[in-house]
């Protein structure tokens, strides 16, 4: 049997290779680990909330749907610079993109009244609950 000794010095590039995804090794854009963003829920008694964090963009740039009980928000920016030079002109091209899907509790929510704000980098989806779906208080039943 033979015992083969680990080089110490040999650039740790082979295991992440190894054990990373292609992506994250050789993600130049800045946007590791920015594919879905951050997502909180919230549920009160009158309506669901959902607040994603998504700094650098604009409203405009958001799309938001509700189709049946799925609430999809999405977004697709380009950007582009160019440096003009005398011997060239060096341009860049990025695009940043996402599209997260919520499935909402059957007929839960009131779709007419679902409002978006975004305010420092968080996007906040409101989403009222239908009047069935709020809690009734409690009564007291008498016994005939």
């Amino acid at each position: 049997m033979n015992l083969i000794r680990y080089n110490t010095a040999f650039p740790r590039f082979f295991d992440d290779f190894v054990t990373k995804e292609l992506d994250q090794l050789f993600d130049t854009s800045g946007q590791r680990g920015r594919r879905l963003p951050a997502t909180n829920v919230k549920e009160t008694e009158d309506h669901f909330a959902l607040e994603l964090a998504v700094p650098g963009f604009e409203k405009d740039d958001f799309k938001v749907q509700l189709d049946q009980d799925v609430l999809t928000v999405s977004v697709e920016k380009e950007e582009s610079t160019e440096d003009k030079n005398d011997n060239f002109v060096k341009r860049e091209f990025r695009y940043h993109n996402f599209s997260r899907s919520f499935r909402l509790p059957e007929n839960a929510v009131d779709g007419d009244k679902v409002a978006a704000k975004y305010e420092a980098g968080i996007l906040t989806l409101t989403l009222p609950k239908r009047e069935e779906m709020k809690p009734k208080p409690a009564r007291t039943i008498e016994i005939g």
